[in-house]
């Protein structure tokens, strides 16, 4: 099929669309990340319970437990309601999550006093906003995937992941203006890296700290996405729901209509055909098609999260000042998020014509010179350009591959009578090891720095061998050729 067989201007508008449920999912994954500083010395003022760096990680990676949730309902949700209703739903979460992290006092607690009752309120807004993400994360390459022709599937589904990684960089950006001349707090430590308390028990931060930053500065930062989510839920009113949802529920003439606006009547009529075809050959049980495709779903999902990347997004700031950036870090983070994109764009230019495995392989090896670089950088105690620069170019193998491919692949590596209840497993396995790795970092990253770096390098090592030996190549195959393949095996 070529540029003619299809009407791109069509399939653009709507991957664009829902391309935006990935980029609030980058946005709300990244937002702790200029927000967490100012979060974490408002709570560590509470007087009926000690916060914790534990117990920060745990806070600052909340959303992750929602995740969890919404990718392991995203099968339930996509079978029962369709892929396109399911994001609507999300947006809506979206939306709640950010009104309620910017107040989570609404109703039960006194404005601005910080209490137990108060961090567990913030924590379940936060979870809201995660199982919007959970969704989001697997339903929208999907909904793009079963939309998009075959000869473009790849480039239109990374498309989602630039999304993401926009959605981070424009999150990075608003924190950055959000934070504009005021300063995140700095937090009194002693020699053993343990935060000073004062008398009465409560964190000593530093006078010179911005007061407005513990206050104000956190909560702009959550409410900010609430203007995307209200966009992207009235954008869902105006595209159609999936041609493959269609037919499963035995909609096909509507399915009919929705192929011949992305591919013309003829093309239309014989995609149709295949689909029926494949959605009635066999049950809809997991396992109908073996094992084997699960379970590499499954190791996808945990490599990519393994590799400790979302450490790094979630945390940049925080990693960029340790690592001897001036002015807090935020800037780095902003200059990372922007060199993100354009590996990004390498990736979705790329993924149709080189394939997903070489991408994969090729990414793993420079993430794990990335990793390696900071590990070796922190054992010898180097500052400042030769750290920061291993960290982006960490980031940036991370982008042209693992990132936007491993979504690529989970959402046409499964035949379509299993893809709903197999992605929505592959998915939760992703937010399990991302929440895993993400709430340990705080507490693994004071322990050694050059010890979490050195274990992120070990698994992309690993990585790039379970690829290499494991993962089939599916470019240029159409969602229905995954029933030949996987029942070939």
């Amino acid at each position: 099929m070529n540029q003619r067989d299809y009407n791109l201007g069509y399939i653009t508008v709507i991957t664009l669309v829902a391309a935006l449920g990935g980029l609030l999912f980058g946005y709300d994954t990244a937002v702790i990340s200029g927000a967490e500083k100012g979060l974490q010395a408002f709570f560590l003022q509470a007087t009926d319970f000690k916060y914790t760096d534990m117990l920060h990680g745990v806070t600052a990676a909340s959303a992750l437990l929602g995740c969890v949730v919404g990718g392991a309902m995203s099968g339930i949700f996509a079978n029962r309601i369709g892929r396109r209703d399911s994001l609507r739903v999300a947006s809506i979460l979206f939306f709640l999550s950010a009104l309620g992290s910017f107040f989570p006092e609404f109703l039960f607690f006194e404005p601005g006093v910080p209490t137990s009752g108060l961090l567990y309120a913030f924590i379940g807004y936060r979870v809201i906003g995660g199982i919007g993400v959970g969704l989001a994360s697997a339903i929208v390459p999907m909904y793009i995937a079963e939309i998009a022709p075959s000869s473009i599937r790849g480039t239109l589904v990374s498309c989602n992941q630039f999304a993401i990684i926009f959605g981070m960089l424009v999150v990075y950006f608003v924190n950055f203006l959000i934070l504009g001349d005021h300063t995140n707090p700095v937090l009194l430590r002693n020699e053993a890296n343990e935060i000073m308390r004062n008398a009465s028990g409560l964190a000593m931060v530093d006078p010179a700290s911005d007061p407005w930053t513990i206050a104000r500065g956190w909560r702009y930062m959550f409410i900010s996405e609430a203007y995307v989510a209200g966009i992207f839920a009235v954008l869902l009113f105006f595209v159609p729901r999936t041609p493959r949802y269609l037919t499963l529920i035995g909609n096909e003439a509507a399915a009919l209509d929705v192929l011949t606006k992305v591919n013309g009547l003829q093309r239309a009529k014989e995609i149709l055909a295949d689909i029926i075809a494949t959605s009635k050959e066999k049950t809809e049980k997991l396992f109908a098609y073996g094992s084997t495709v699960v379970v590499i779903g499954i190791l996808l999902s945990v490599f990519q999260q393994a590799i400790g990347i979302n450490a790094v997004l979630y945390y940049a700031p925080r990693i960029f000042e340790s690592a001897g950036a001036e002015g807090g870090g935020m800037l780095q983070t902003v200059i990372m998020g922007i060199v993100n994109i354009i590996f990004t764009v390498v990736a979705i230019v790329t993924v149709d014509r080189f394939g997903r495995k070489p991408l994969l392989i090729i990414g793993s090896i420079g993430m794990a010179a990335g990793a390696f670089a900071v590990a070796i950088c922190d054992s010898l105690g180097l500052k400042n350009i030769v750290p920061v620069l291993s960290i982006i170019i960490y980031a940036a193998f991370f982008m042209m591959s693992w990132g936007p491919i491993c979504w690529v692949l989970i959402s046409e590596i499964f035949p379509n009578t299993i893809r709903g209840k197999a992605v929505a497993i592959a998915v939760a396995f992703q937010w399990i090891f991302n929440y895993l790795v993400s709430s340990t970092f705080p507490a693994l990253y004071a322990f050694s720095p050059m010890v979490s770096y050195g274990l992120y390098g070990v698994m992309c090592v690993l990585a790039a061998l379970f690829v290499w030996r494991w993962v089939p190549e599916t470019k240029g195959k159409t969602l229905e050729d995954m029933s030949k393949l996987w029942r070939k095996s």
